[in-house]
């Protein structure tokens, strides 16, 4: 006897505490999933989140059939979550974005339509001349340090391990299923140098990558201190992905 059908789109979002946006956010992607003429589900993957987030993933999911809660059993990383999803996600396409909703619930369409289109692999690009955003005048400061460092860190991600990609790190990635079910059990960085890792290995296993202009804004400006610390990790985590290719960790 067959099991049900495999939806068309499988949407990951990793989730950790947050309480307080998530009722909204949820709110959100259920008005968007509901309202598409494809078949979905949900995947929900909890980074062991305190109780009152945690208990509001449980409760939110109960009775909602297209909707799953996985729960890490310790706190992981962005990398481990969105990977469980993946592989746990029974879609022709799966697609994760961040529980903040910086990109809004209709950017994932623009994804699934690369998918469809014929790309293994498409991602958010928020360098695209046609990528607009939304923030705070407070934030134009945050924007030119954020610009500085990205592109330095992109450029540093095209010579040591990237083609031609000019924005690794943006949370709004797709996979074809084949592509999910090669990438994702390959991958050893399980914070947020995923995305370069994922993506190499995509590269790597010879799967085309589009990339996707988007609409994005930006809520929360990162210190200076909280910024250059993540550079150095993944700068660190670089030349972690370039050791583990030599060593053939993803043939």
């Amino acid at each position: 006897m067959n099991g049900p059908a495999a939806p068309h789109l499988s949407l990951i979002v990793p989730c950790y505490n947050g309480e307080d946006r998530l009722p909204a956010a949820l709110a959100q992607l259920e008005a968007f999933l509901t309202a598409q003429p494809y078949s979905w589900e949900l995947i929900l993957v909890d980074d062991h989140s305190a109780e009152p987030a945690a208990r509001l993933l449980r409760e939110w999911a109960a009775g909602r059939p297209n909707v799953s809660v996985l729960r890490n059993e310790r706190n992981s990383g962005k990398g481990v979550s969105v990977g469980r999803g993946m592989l746990a996600g029974r879609g022709a396409y799966r697609v994760f974005t961040d529980a903040d909703l910086a990109y809004p619930p209709s950017e994932v369409n623009k994804i699934l339509a690369d998918l469809e289109g014929g790309s293994d692999v498409a991602i958010a690009c928020r360098v695209l001349p046609e990528s607009r955003y939304l923030m705070s005048p407070s934030f134009f400061h945050y924007l030119y340090t954020r610009h500085v460092m990205s592109r330095v860190f992109n450029a540093m991600a095209r010579a040591v391990l990237l083609r031609d990609v000019l924005d690794t790190q943006a949370g709004l990635k797709g996979f074809t299923a084949k592509a999910a079910e090669v990438v994702f059990p390959r991958l050893t960085i399980p914070r947020f140098g995923f995305d370069v890792e994922a993506l190499f290995v995509a590269q790597k296993h010879g799967f085309r990558v589009k990339q996707t202009a988007v609409f994005f804004r930006y809520d929360e400006e990162p210190t200076t201190v909280r910024f250059t610390q993540s550079a150095i990790t993944m700068a660190g985590e670089l030349l972690q992905v370039r050791l583990n290719d030599w060593r053939g960790k993803y043939d």
